[in-house]
């Protein structure tokens, strides 16, 4: 499929005392996206933390219960997704959760294909508040997701702040990359949506970011979360000027939506106003340390 529909959400996390809520909010979700024509649906990171308000907010406004709770509830949050992919033929990335996994607690981003394959991709690089007090860590490498709608990479929130994390996705064949994101300020916002735009412009690829949004006090980390959804090109032949294919409005729950034309891609690629994408390599050798010259 080189043209498609992605819908990136600005999402705010709500609080549940049955499972029935939970399964019919994300359900509500996809079923909107699904009937807006969309083929790939990305949630934010730690969009999966609401399930701990499941077991009481006496347990989801604590860090570490918290964090464990949520990772209870991960494979029944993967079934219901799974099941809606299948049942809508979408692709979906499910906001984020915390995973124990042989004692360590990574961010991980499930991934859900139309006919029902359930895969992941690990969060690399933690920001501080990931490191102390939640005790998270960096969790298994980075992939490529063929899907459907093509060659997809993600990089969690920070991850996209780290440009050879996005030079690993392109070289290897991405031409879209997700940024799942969670961020509690303005400043945080725009450090992720420069990073996401920066790896859009150096790997000539569509990048996608979705946001936490709304304040929520019950659950413990994610009091204030500011942001929108983005979808972000080359500002090069073919994409807008700005580089700004579609984006929502800050703080305002709901879907963005953008068509994504992979043949716009491929075609900067090989002939734009600028090759970023294959002069890449010609930095190697001009990136040794500076000398220093006294200028008087």
């Amino acid at each position: 499929m080189s043209r498609f529909k992605v819908a990136t959400a600005a999402y705010p996390l709500g609080v549940f005392d049955q499972w029935d809520g939970y399964a019919a909010k994300i359900r509500e979700w996809v079923v909107e996206a699904a009937g807006q024509g969309s083929d790939l649906l990305l949630f934010p990171e730690y969009g999966a933390l609401e399930l701990a308000t499941l077991d009481g907010t006496a347990v989801s406004s604590n860090a570490a219960s918290c964090l464990q709770a949520t990772s209870n509830y991960v494979p029944r949050s993967n079934e219901l997704h799974s099941a809606l992919a299948q049942e809508f033929g979408v692709t979906i990335v499910g906001g984020s959760a915390p995973v124990l996994e042989n004692g360590v607690m990574v961010n991980r981003a499930p991934v859900f294909g139309p006919e029902g394959t359930i895969s992941y991709q690990d969060k690399q690089i933690m920001t501080r508040f990931e490191r102390d007090p939640w005790a998270i860590e960096g969790g298994e490498p980075l992939q490529i997701f063929d899907t459907p709608v093509g060659k997809l990479g993600i990089l969690t929130c920070y991850d996209s702040e780290f440009p050879l994390l996005g030079r690993a996705l392109v070289e290897a064949g991405a031409e879209v990359i997700l940024v799942p994101s969670c961020t509690e300020g303005l400043e945080g916002y725009w450090r992720v949506r420069i990073g996401a735009m920066s790896r859009a412009l150096e790997g000539q690829c569509v990048t996608v970011m979705a946001s936490l949004v709304g304040d929520r006090p019950e659950i413990s980390g994610m009091e204030t979360n500011t942001g929108m959804g983005g979808v972000f090109g080359p500002p090069d032949e073919g994409f807008p000027p700005t580089g700004v294919i579609a984006e929502g409005t800050l703080g305002q729950p709901g879907w963005t939506y953008g068509e994504i034309d992979l043949g716009k891609v491929r075609a900067v690629r090989a002939d734009g106003h600028v090759l970023n994408a294959s002069h890449w390599g010609e930095q190697v050798g001009r990136d040794g340390k500076p000398d220093h010259i006294l200028v008087k």
